[in-house]
């Protein structure tokens, strides 16, 4: 399996610091040194992302940090208290799924998965997403 060349292109054209390597029967795509918003306990992380057998048509499901995050004055952050052992690491999972319909094959890929992240890590941080 290897990243669809519009995913790779986009990462590229944006210069988007990243790795991708095999992950069992997935696609790891991990966005390293990930610049948060303020109001979360640290100001990067890497993001890592698994890609499914038919990927982009199938959507990704899920996303996982490292280091694990909380908001800046220690409260936790609805849906990620679980940590999760990936690529030889420690990852803390953010579990956000697709509604039916909501992933549109053709046209959602890395670009619109990584606005979607944004958008959580700026909820999480009590920012509203721009």
């Amino acid at each position: 399996m290897t990243l669809p060349e519009s995913d790779q292109q986009f990462l590229t054209d944006r210069v988007i610091p990243h790795l991708v390597q095999p992950d069992g029967g997935m696609l790891a795509v991990i966005v390293t040194a990930w610049v948060l918003p303020a109001g979360l306990n640290v100001q990067h992380a890497d993001v890592l992302i698994r890609l499914p057998g038919g990927y982009p048509d199938v959507p990704p499901d899920m996303w996982w940090v490292d280091p694990a995050l909380h908001r800046a004055d220690g409260s936790v952050i609805e849906a990620t208290q679980v940590m999760e052992p990936h690529l030889g690491g420690t990852w803390q999972r953010w579990s956000r799924h697709f509604t039916p319909g909501q992933w549109q094959s053709g046209i959602d890929g890395l670009e619109s998965y990584l606005a979607l992240i944004r958008s959580e890590f700026l909820k999480a941080a009590g920012q509203a997403a721009a």
